[in-house]
């Protein structure tokens, strides 16, 4: 590890010097990935020296209870034990986010499946678990898109979470979650079964470049639905844009204007097609490998149990959970982590 960080210091110390070339604003684009690239090392070999320094003043602090033999003092140790191997535990896992776009925003997009108004309401459950997550971790969610069911609930919803590993985190998201419970919804009070789609893909940068030819598009304007005042429901705000030759449709309504909403939907286009893109290439590998392609509806990756008792248990690790509340009250990062460490050891 000290080697490592040694490494990182070095390079930091060499774009620093790139820094202050009198050609170095020449190209901007390339200047400010420098600083970004610049900034990310800062911040990584930052991390180290605060977890190196919380470890020697845990070591510290062990000593000196050693020493006195006070008790206060081993209780002051327990607790800052216990929050040392959070952090630590924090930041093994963020070694873990190391893929190209990890760090990115995510967008991140739910879908009611098998079972109407049922399926509906728990695209709002996972719509809330998925809010009360983010927000727990300091970052932004913004609602993209949303078509609300016809009695409760959601059909579908597109949102944009904004912070620092977003996508990282959040594509262990991705597939069918499962949920079986005492239907709300059922006068007779039978036990059903609903699946709702989760799909994540990172925001892309804008320098990205996705060729999106103008005729390939066909733009739609219609007027937004549901809550958003009587400036959004009177005049035709809303687009839909679809990218004909993959059949790729994309819609946003909760922008006020009709250009800012026709700006975010190019967005999450652009970003769907760069992620198409993605998968093409890992399948023409897989193919290559003799891989059989995943069935991707009803290859469910979690199952939601609220009768006839309390789990949700991840089918990919393994990972149960007896507290379904806790669960749907945002606390996944026991799922979540168990999976980056998962497909860390290949």
């Amino acid at each position: 590890m000290l080697f490592e960080i040694d490494k990182l210091k070095e390079e930091i110390k060499n774009l620093e010097e790139k820094t202050f070339a009198p050609n170095f604003w020449d190209d901007p684009q390339e200047a400010q990935k420098v600083l970004q690239n610049l900034n990310e090392l800062k911040e990584t070999v930052e991390k180290y020296e605060t977890i190196k320094k919380k470890w020697e003043d845990l070591m510290t602090l062990i000593e000196l209870g050693l020493e006195s033999a006070d008790e206060e003092i081993f209780k002051e140790i327990t607790h800052e034990a216990e929050k040392f191997k959070k952090e630590f535990e924090k930041m093994k896992i963020q070694t873990l986010l190391n893929g190209k776009y990890d760090k990115n925003n995510a967008i991140l997009s739910l879908h009611a499946g098998a079972g109407g108004t049922e399926a509906q309401d728990w695209v709002q459950m996972l719509l809330r678990m998925y809010t009360r997550w983010a927000e727990d971790k300091g970052y932004r969610v913004k609602v993209m898109d949303m078509l609300p069911g016809e009695e409760a609930g959601i059909k579908s919803v597109t949102v944009l979470i904004e912070g620092p590993y977003a996508y990282g985190y959040l594509r262990a998201e991705q597939g069918v979650h499962r949920l079986v419970r005492i239907s709300p919804f059922d006068a007779a009070g039978r036990r059903h079964t609903s699946f709702a789609s989760v799909d994540v893909i990172p925001e892309i940068d804008d320098d990205i470049e996705i060729e999106i030819k103008p005729e390939d598009l066909k733009i739609e304007t219609f007027r937004a639905g549901g809550a958003g005042g009587q400036h959004v429901n009177k005049t035709e705000s809303a687009v839909r844009i679809t990218h004909l030759p993959t059949g790729i449709v994309v819609t946003c309504q909760n922008e006020r204007s009709q250009q800012s909403n026709k700006n975010t939907a190019m967005k999450i286009l652009k970003a769907k097609l760069f992620n198409l893109y993605m998968e093409e290439q890992q399948k023409k590998i897989k193919e290559l490998r003799g891989e059989q392609k995943e069935i991707a509806w009803g290859n469910q990756i979690r199952s939601y149990v609220f009768h006839p008792y309390s789990l949700v248990k991840d089918h990919r690790t393994g990972v149960e959970v007896g507290n379904v509340q806790s669960v749907m009250d945002g606390d996944i990062d026991v799922f979540i982590n168990a999976y980056l460490k998962m497909k860390s050891q290949g």
